[in-house]
């Protein structure tokens, strides 16, 4: 059934009209980024099939290109409309984290790293440059691919500390397979690091690990 042959109430746009966008649901709301729907299926039954097929709205918005291209009914142009609400999504949320937030609260860092880690398929090693009152003054990803001593040079986390001017700093990595366990590799890592830049009087607030939807803290583990 096409969508203009529903009753009005229960069209998505008219729907979010009356009602606002907090009453649809995931598919509703999928279907008015839709639009159209493809033979056979109108923009909900298209939507609710998408969801289904990841079985989740944040794998589908994680789904890599190759992937999301194979989903039945959408194509490389809806990829790259995904991924564009994606990052507008993480940039509006950013925006509001570094307006509001002081990082000297665990919740609000492990929610901040969250925004920019999480669902990310590779490893990266992100720095949270902060001054003397734990404001954040810039973050930035400093290193991609596998997160060990060895591919993270403590020299590089030093010059981009003092070139930002920072008293402190936070550094994460996400950990894609889901673990969050720290490794061996991830400990050596941060006592580097302290050492490094204990030299500089600059402090290693914390070490945050995202998996999935978890953030495990050195702070917290008493690793720091």
């Amino acid at each position: 059934m096409q969508l203009t042959q529903l009753p009005k109430h229960a069209r998505p746009r008219e729907k979010l009209l009356s009602d606002g966008a907090s009453a649809l649901s995931d598919a509703e709301l999928l279907a008015i980024f839709l639009r159209t729907g493809v033979s056979g299926m109108n923009a909900i039954e298209l939507a609710d099939s998408l969801l289904q097929q990841c079985e989740s709205l944040q794998r589908l918005f994680n789904t890599s290109q190759t992937e999301f291209i194979a989903l039945k009914g959408v194509g490389e142009a809806k990829y790259v409309q995904f991924q564009a609400v994606l990052e507008l999504c993480k940039r509006y949320l950013k925006e509001g984290c570094e307006r509001a937030f002081k990082f000297d609260s665990p919740n609000m860092v492990f929610d901040y790293l969250s925004i920019q880690l999480k669902g990310l398929e590779h490893e990266a090693f992100m720095v949270l440059y902060l001054d003397s009152q734990h404001q954040l003054i810039k973050d930035e990803i400093l290193f991609r691919g596998t997160i060990n001593a060895a591919s993270v040079y403590p020299r590089e986390v030093v010059k981009a500390a003092l070139k930002h001017n920072a008293a402190a700093i936070i550094c994460a990595h996400n950990h894609p397979s889901g673990v969050s366990e720290p490794s061996r590799a991830d400990k050596i890592l941060t006592e580097k690091l302290q050492k490094a830049l204990s030299l500089m009087d600059i402090k290693v607030l914390d070490h945050v690990i995202v998996a999935g939807n978890r953030c495990v803290s050195f702070a917290d583990m008493g690793l720091l």
